[in-house]
């Protein structure tokens, strides 16, 4: 195994293109666990821990463009407020050590459908920012995930950020696993209301060939929110309703029986997961809209 370190970006990309085979490794949380474990040999490993634009973020006007490399713990620290699935989901990330390493640009060129970061990113709307020698590319988070640890990036392609819509309401993460913590998820879901759009994202993760969204649960949901008026009076949502949606996050599952848990147990997770999420995240926006009322 060669190992390539570039300077910079341009290096970085240079190499790449010459060395297409090469993984790109920043915290390393993912790729040498598969390497100690002699599940993977690649010809070139590429050491991207002196780009330091990696590590960097900034929060624009509507939006947070987030190196793929900054940490978890950065991202908890720094940016619960406008990203506050993304916040959540960092949180139950192995270990402070891990959290300290790793970042979204691993979960994301791993693909696994357990990393913690995909069902928080699918349910913002978020996008991939991939760059090569030919130039620079936004692949939207829906198109990114193309089957079982594989994603859309080109052989000379890396992923140096990702493109997040600044919160404009509540936003939640709920994860299973065998225990506490440094755990790889049984199943996970994410949920964000959108009320600028008027609209609910979803994000499942570790119950499918890849992550995914539950896009009958989502089409159902923002049916009942709107033609019941809810985003406008901010009433309860009905326990049918709830239910009915949960019913459909359990239905987008197409899960397996391994041993973390059976693929009938990973639906009902989700169902439960998707029933909470739900009933937290609009009592958030419930009370939002009573705070806003009551300062008029």
């Amino acid at each position: 195994m060669d190992f390539l370190r570039p300077a910079d970006w341009e290096e970085a990309l240079a190499a790449k293109a010459e060395h297409p085979t090469a993984v790109p490794i920043a915290g390393g949380t993912d790729v040498m666990v598969e390497i100690n474990f002699g599940h993977r040999r690649p010809g070139y490993l590429m050491d991207l821990g002196r780009v330091g634009d990696l590590a960097e973020w900034e929060v624009g006007e509507d939006s947070v463009r987030l190196g793929a490399a900054v940490p978890y713990t950065r991202i908890m620290e720094h940016l619960s407020a406008e990203l506050p699935g993304l916040a959540l989901a960092s949180h139950t990330v192995a270990s402070p050590q891990i959290r300290n390493r790793g970042g979204v640009g691993g979960n994301l060129g791993t693909a696994s459908p357990a990393g913690d970061a995909h069902p928080a990113l699918l349910a913002a709307g978020a996008e991939v920012e991939a760059a090569s020698v030919r130039g620079v590319r936004r692949i939207p988070i829906d198109a990114f995930y193309t089957g079982v640890k594989r994603n859309a990036l080109e052989p000379d392609e890396l992923i140096r950020a990702v493109h997040v819509a600044k919160a404009d309401g509540p936003q939640q993460f709920s994860k299973v696993g065998t225990r506490n913590a440094m755990v790889i998820a049984v199943c996970a879901f994410g949920l964000a209301l959108h009320p600028a759009t008027r609209t609910v994202r979803t994000g499942i993760g570790s119950a499918a060939p890849t992550p995914v969204r539950a896009g009958a649960a989502e089409e159902f949901l923002n049916a009942v929110l709107e033609e019941g008026g809810f985003w406008e009076n901010g009433k309860i949502v009905t326990p049918s309703a709830v239910k009915r949606f949960a019913d459909l996050c359990a239905a987008a599952c197409d899960p397996i029986d391994d041993v973390r848990g059976t693929a009938d147990y990973r639906r009902h997770a989700v169902g439960v997961m998707a029933r909470r999420t739900l009933t937290w995240t609009w009592e958030s926006y419930r009370g939002a809209r009573r705070t806003t009322e009551g300062a008029v």
